[in-house]
């Protein structure tokens, strides 16, 4: 029999047992922190830190240059996912491996 196949018998045996009152149930809890919203002058510093130009950071985030330029203007703020794209950038240390450069 397949491996899948074996997981997923395992897995239902398991299910039938806590049901059954036999066995403990695996629990996972994950914490969900709020999102840090960064200023216009964050987002520069973070992009510098990173050793990008607005170029390579637009890139990174997956917006325009221009988007890059008016976030660190203070004329448009960004959205919920790339505030957390700027919160691994500013808490992580990087290094040269963690990014490739294409010339």
């Amino acid at each position: 029999m397949s491996s899948l196949f074996d997981d997923l018998k395992q897995g239902l045996e398991e299910a039938i047992d806590f049901e059954r009152g036999n066995g403990k149930a695996r629990v996972k809890t994950y914490m969900i922190m709020p999102i840090k919203k960064y200023s216009n002058k964050e987002i520069r510093e973070i992009r510098i830190k990173a050793g990008m130009t607005q170029s390579v950071f637009a890139s990174y985030m997956g917006v325009s240059k221009k988007t890059v330029e008016a976030w660190e203007c203070g004329r448009t703020h960004p959205t919920g996912p790339v505030y957390r794209l700027l919160d691994i950038l500013a808490t992580e240390d990087l290094d040269e491996t963690d990014f490739v450069v294409v010339k």
